[in-house]
């Protein structure tokens, strides 16, 4: 799971299929699993802290439904280093 707390500007978050916009000191929790975006509607850049929870905090669990950016997950299959018990 994460939590999302605008810093500066606007945000365009999604959950699910419900689409809210969350302005300066405004945030959100996305549940494990959720499928979740964020965007900047606005012409402001946009600065966001994202809190991760849970027992691995990487990023090898993203999947990406859709990307216009031409982004791929380099470590997609590989261990979560961070969290691997030997």
């Amino acid at each position: 799971s994460e939590h999302w707390i605008v810093v500066r500007g606007v945000a365009a978050v999604t959950l699910g299929r419900e689409t809210v916009l969350l302005t300066e000191n405004q945030f959100t929790f996305i549940p494990a699993g959720e499928k979740h975006r964020v965007e900047n509607p606005g012409q402001a850049p946009l600065e966001i802290i994202e809190v991760q929870f849970g027992s691995c905090l990487d990023e090898d669990d993203i999947v990406r439904l859709e990307d216009r950016y031409g982004r791929i997950s380099i470590n997609r299959g590989s261990a979560c280093f961070s969290c691997s018990a030997s």
